[in-house]
């Protein structure tokens, strides 16, 4: 006899860290749909969501924000 598969009919509750000011979500708009924007081919075609990492010129010499994403990298790194 083989057991029943169970299947969520709604999506999870988004998890939230309400002892943030700033939420994550706004932290991580500034990456998406600047007017540089141009979407990598090689990605599959449902990735193309204006994300910043999904740019072709993320992080290359190209990108006029390369700064800004190498200081966003150095904020997370250990002291």
């Amino acid at each position: 006899m083989r057991g029943s598969v169970r299947i969520p009919a709604h999506h999870p509750l988004p998890t939230r860290d309400v002892g943030h000011e700033m939420s994550t979500d706004d932290e991580e708009d500034r990456f998406i749909g600047r007017p540089c924007y141009l979407f990598n081919p090689s990605l599959r075609p449902g990735l193309n969501d204006t994300r910043c990492a999904h740019c072709r010129l993320y992080l290359t010499a190209q990108c006029p924000h390369i700064d800004e994403f190498l200081d966003d990298v150095e904020d997370l790194s250990p002291e």
